[in-house]
């Protein structure tokens, strides 16, 4: 089991720099994946996760929030994904009402406010933090990599 852990920070000067970590991120993305989001209202998490899901449906996919659903699923050229938005959620026990227990492992799973999940946040995944810094499209990104993703990250230069 790798227990490896690396925590990067990445300037985001405009969104233009969001939507590019998000598509370079997503093609490092495989089946099995968490990518947590976790930032104030407003920091960009669900402009992160369009981003993300286009570059592994179409670059024309329409991307609505999960606020309200909490849960969307896609159809990506590799596999499924689910983007799930736990907002609205209360309790960690409501996460596995959605069935997302049966899933993880075999889709890519995109969770906004993934603190939600307590206990059932899967250990081996990405946690990516966005501060707005500098205005309301200059952001910071830290990426902290779980497991293989720590490896992932040095591997295509992001650390």
């Amino acid at each position: 089991m790798n227990t490896s852990i690396e925590t990067i920070k990445i300037e985001l000067a405009g969104m233009k720099d969001t939507f590019d970590l998000a598509q370079r991120l997503a093609r490092l993305a495989k089946i099995g994946d968490v990518i947590a989001l976790s930032g104030d209202l407003g920091a960009g998490k669900t402009e992160f996760a369009r981003a993300f899901i286009r570059q592994l449906t179409d670059p024309d996919e329409e991307v609505p929030s999960p606020t309200f659903t909490l849960v969307q699923t896609y159809d990506g050229q590799s596999g499924e994904i689910w983007h799930l938005d736990l907002y609205r959620i209360n309790t960690p026990e409501e996460v596995l009402e959605l069935g997302i227990e049966e899933v993880l492992g075999s889709v890519i799973t995109i969770v906004e406010w993934p603190e939600k999940m307590g206990q059932y946040l899967p250990r081996g995944r990405l946690d990516i933090f966005l501060t707005v810094t500098k205005g309301k499209n200059h952001r910071q990104a830290e990426l902290i990599a779980h497991g293989n993703w720590a490896e992932r990250l040095r591997e295509s230069g992001h650390a």
